[in-house]
């Protein structure tokens, strides 16, 4: 009986450490969801500033505990329109992997919902076709009950060229920081 109780219990172990959990966000009225494992941490808008002469994805940067990081405003970075700041809105921050290393970057967000499990059962590849975002943005399209969220691909949202704009940002804000004090 306890061999069975075992066995159970590892399959049971086996099962959960397939399945995925995911951080849900809604930007518009949309939902997506990126890997918890990108996810750093999910803050407040709190004083966020304009940098001028940067595309309009980037909605500025933030003072996180003395480092500069860029915040992105996925709306307009999903070719949508920029999104209008709420009392809901957060800011998620991910790693995500340069060749250097990986860079601590914000995505603005209207709304975070929850953490979901989600099995590799409910996961289906990106469309080729149908959605009125790159399809190379897309990880995957997971299936919760009766409706899909679309997967992010964090580190395709920023090309490489985009991430070394926002590194460069970063740096110059740093000696900016610096040199204010």
């Amino acid at each position: 009986m306890s061999n069975l109780i075992r066995r159970e219990t590892g399959h049971a172990v086996a099962v959960q450490e397939q399945v995925g959990q995911y951080l849900t966000f809604l930007v518009g009225t949309e939902s997506f969801a990126v890997s918890i494992l990108d996810v750093k941490e999910i803050i407040e808008i709190a004083n966020v500033t304009r940098v001028p002469l940067t595309p309009d994805y980037i909605h500025g940067v933030i003072n996180l505990r003395g480092s500069v990081v860029p915040v992105i405003d996925l709306s307009a970075r999903l070719s949508r329109h920029c999104s209008e700041v709420s009392k809901r809105s957060c800011i998620v921050l991910v790693a995500v992997e340069t060749g250097e290393g990986s860079q601590l970057i914000g995505m603005l967000v209207d709304e975070v919902r929850e953490i979901l499990e989600i099995p590799p059962a409910n996961i289906q590849p990106a469309p080729d076709f149908g959605t009125d975002i790159r399809t190379d943005f897309i990880q995957a399209m997971a299936r919760v009950d009766d409706v899909f969220i679309i997967l992010l691909a964090i580190s395709r949202v920023l090309s490489l060229d985009e991430l070394s704009l926002l590194n460069d940002l970063a740096q110059s804000q740093d000696h900016l920081l610096a040199n204010a004090d």
